[in-house]
């Protein structure tokens, strides 16, 4: 993974619906940024030493300015708050980090259907240019509760994909069937082998992925992004306390029943590279030499969760009394 951070200076910020912070990002010595592919985030590192990722939303084939959306969101842990106190001044300097992406689009999908609830508009925009720079068929379904609140909403209008948009205001579908997302009648009618993608609140995702299920879509044609991993319920009996052991560092550290092995790593001055901080982009996955996790993230597969062999150590723990980590 490519851990080198870039210099960038914001350009044309906005507000946009309801405390939607809209933004460019180019480079400060004015010379083309990294590349991305369509679903990929980036990681802003804010003041305070915040380090947050967030979707990117504009063009992959433009490579002269990174464009974002974030929300301003009361219930964070400071990422939201901090980009809008700071990065809404034209000129601002930060540093981020080149782009990565664990929500990639699958190219040669016969059609794809993208949707987007909320802020979680934000990388199917990135998509959605994409797929029209590669002549693909799709549609893309943007959810909001009012169009007050929405943001994006001229982008949507001007794009030369423009007809391949629908909007779903809460407000304005009320008794009206037509204006409403059912995602199980559109995916029925949808081609054969067609891919959708949701990104938004869990419960919407939620709503969504069951709905694209009794359409008959296999879990590979599924695919979500989750903006924080899903609280996980605490095992019988409560958190327990667990011992692990660090082989390289030749160190060995107690895990407290309430506290995270993220807490415990940096009590005894092991360094591992965070993100999110809440099992979402897996930036701190370790590799699992013994032991047991218990999975509490959102990021490696049912699959990856099988193996064993890796953790995620800002929100997982263990099952087994002790861990071997490669760290």
């Amino acid at each position: 993974m490519n851990t080198e951070l870039l210099d960038v200076i914001v350009r044309a910020p906005a507000l946009q619906g309801q405390g939607v912070a809209v933004f460019e990002l180019e480079d400060a010595a004015g010379r083309p940024l990294p590349a991305f592919t369509a679903g990929a985030h980036i990681d802003l590192h804010l003041p305070g030493g915040l380090v947050r990722p967030y979707s990117l939303c504009g063009d992959p084939a433009d490579t002269r300015r990174y464009r974002l959306g974030v929300l301003k969101d009361p219930a964070s842990r400071g990422g939201s708050q901090a980009v809008h106190q700071h990065l809404l001044t034209e000129g601002t300097r930060l540093a981020i980090g080149a782009p990565r992406n664990h929500f990639p689009l699958e190219e040669a999908a016969p059609h794809s259907v993208l949707i987007g609830g909320g802020i979680g508009i934000t990388p199917m925009l990135a998509m959605a240019w994409r797929l029209h720079a590669l002549g693909a068929s799709f549609e893309l379904h943007y959810c909001a509760r009012s169009r007050t609140q929405a943001a994006f909403l001229g982008e949507l209008e001007a794009a030369p994909w423009a007809a391949r948009v629908q909007l779903h205001f809460d407000d304005e579908g009320a008794g009206d069937p037509a204006a409403a997302l059912n995602p199980q009648a559109r995916l029925k009618a949808a081609p054969a082998g067609s891919h959708v993608y949701v990104c938004g609140p869990s419960g919407f995702m939620d709503w969504v992925l069951t709905e694209a299920e009794a359409a008959g879509l296999p879990a590979a044609q599924r695919h979500r992004e989750y903006f924080s991993a899903p609280v996980a319920a605490a095992p019988e009996g409560g958190e327990r306390a667990f011992e692990v052991e660090l082989r390289r560092s030749r160190k060995t550290v107690q895990v407290g029943a309430t506290e995270s092995l993220l807490a415990a790593l940096r009590g005894v001055g092991v360094k591992v590279a965070v993100s999110c901080e809440e099992g979402v982009c897996g930036t701190c996955a370790c590799t699992v030499l013994e032991g047991e996790p218990d999975h509490r993230d959102a990021y490696l597969t049912d699959e990856e969760k099988a193996d064993n062999d890796q953790i995620l150590v800002c929100c997982s723990r263990a099952r087994s009394a002790r861990l071997v980590l490669d760290l």
